[in-house]
């Protein structure tokens, strides 16, 4: 996943100055002169505008911290931004689409058609990681980028956990094809 990116818009002694900092920063600055190079080139990511005057309608206000009390200290300017970022981090991952279903991330809950399905965090990271991956993936494969495991531990634990997730699945939903195990592996 890519770094959010903060852009500067118009203010190019704040952008010299986070620039300076950029190696303490969790973002990627940019810097740009003009509102209207914005939208274009922003859809879909994490990213922050920073102005001193309120935008247009093409950038969306919680993507969008107004400087209107400067000078601003600049410890204070980071935890805004990085507040900022959490929020849309939280509010992003919400609402997960995986083929009908909708995975809220926050709560751990898979739902679809007013019925909900609790979610252990390692049963998220088994269906996100096969959601990845388009081609089926062996216990192996799971073993190692899902619990970190290295080859020659046993695979009853992942096989387990497959099953015990197919089965909630199955039970809540009557959904037999969700998550399928074939001769090369799972797949979603």
């Amino acid at each position: 996943m890519s770094q959010p990116k903060v852009i500067i818009l118009n203010l190019k002694g704040l952008y010299n100055i986070l620039l300076e900092l950029r190696e303490f920063l969790k973002f990627e600055l940019q810097y740009q002169e003009r509102e209207k190079d914005l939208a274009k080139e922003n859809k879909g990511n994490i990213y922050l505008v920073i102005s001193k005057n309120k935008l247009s309608n093409n950038i969306d206000n919680k993507n969008l911290i107004i400087l209107t009390e400067l000078p601003i200290k600049i410890l204070g300017l980071i935890e805004k931004i990085n507040i900022n970022f959490l929020k849309q981090k939280y509010s992003s991952q919400s609402n997960f689409a995986i083929k009908q279903y909708k995975l809220d991330l926050n709560s751990r809950i898979m739902s679809y058609q007013k019925k909900d399905l609790k979610l252990t965090e390692r049963e998220i990271e088994i269906i996100l990681f096969l959601n990845k991956n388009k081609t089926p993936q062996s216990i192996d494969i799971l073993q190692k980028e899902v619990w970190g495991y290295s080859e020659n531990l046993e695979t009853h634990t992942v096989e387990t956990h497959v099953y015990r997730l197919r089965k909630k699945i199955k039970d809540t939903f009557k959904d037999d094809n969700f998550l399928v195990s074939l001769k090369d592996g799972y797949k979603i």
